[in-house]
């Protein structure tokens, strides 16, 4: 879990609300992830609070969402993002807890490496997707896909950080976990997860100098296939070996910085 000192940290930041984010939903943008251990977040936040303000709901800034993620039997969906294929698709409901607003999300990787999200208010408690969900993904997927079920289940909480001058956010993932529908359980609990989100790369991020000044290099993650490696028979681990080793890596620095 998340060291107590973070809350003095949080408290630092300008807030922003809600209605106040449009400007940077960056539904077109290009992404980059980094991975380091949770005890790190405190120090990388430290040096964040001059050049963004933090998302605020009612007094909170961080914030639970649970996924689930929707794939065809063979999961073709996880199979495209672990080979790399351009031009991929992922589907998930996500529910934004500390609102009680929940989507479906269509997300495209386009052989320019930006990201697109298309979303609708709609909730994942039926088994398969309901009438108007199946018309959202035939409008955003290019191929028909009528076996679409949920394959996976993801929690995290959330900080999301925007930037005072760059059209950029940033959000910093922990507590992580991961279950299959009546399956088993497992997560990553000493692992954050951050995204920096922008709409082009040509703006000097804060964030980026912050991470590069850390050491802290970005790469390529997914939440979906990951999960997926750590609880379910999936083809194609190997593929995922070099960040399963990298997590271990943080796992082990984890826990040597706290027998120190």
């Amino acid at each position: 879990m998340l060291q107590p000192d973070i809350q003095p940290i949080l408290s630092s930041f300008t807030p922003i609300q809600l209605n106040k984010m449009e400007g940077v939903m960056l539904m077109n943008r290009v992404e980059s992830k980094y991975l380091f251990s949770v005890s790190k977040l405190p120090i990388v936040l430290n040096q964040l609070s001059a050049h963004y303000k933090m998302l605020e709901i009612d007094t909170i800034r961080t914030f639970p969402y649970h996924t689930t993620y929707l794939d065809t039997t063979d999961l073709l969906f996880y199979t495209q993002q672990v080979r790399g294929k351009l031009n991929r698709h992922k589907v998930r409901y996500r529910l934004y807890e500390s609102t009680g607003e929940s989507f479906l999300e269509i997300k495209k990787k386009t052989n320019k490496n930006r990201t697109i999200k298309w979303r609708i208010e709609n909730s994942s408690e039926a088994q398969s997707p309901d009438a108007e969900a199946a018309r959202f993904i035939e409008e955003y997927l290019p191929f028909c896909l009528p076996d679409l079920r949920p394959v996976l289940e993801n929690g995290f909480n959330r900080i999301t950080l925007v930037g005072k001058t760059c059209n950029e956010r940033v959000t910093l993932d922990y507590n992580i976990v991961f279950g299959s529908p009546g399956g088993r359980n497992s997560g990553f609990p000493l692992l954050a997860i951050a995204e920096l989100k922008r709409e082009k790369i040509s703006c000097i991020s804060p964030f980026g100098i912050v991470m590069k000044k850390m050491g802290i290099r970005s790469g390529s993650f997914s939440k979906y296939c990951m999960g997926s490696a750590l609880i379910l028979n999936v083809p194609r681990k190997n593929i995922l070996k070099h960040n399963l080793l990298l997590i271990n890596k943080i796992e082990n620095e984890y826990s040597n910085s706290n027998r120190s």
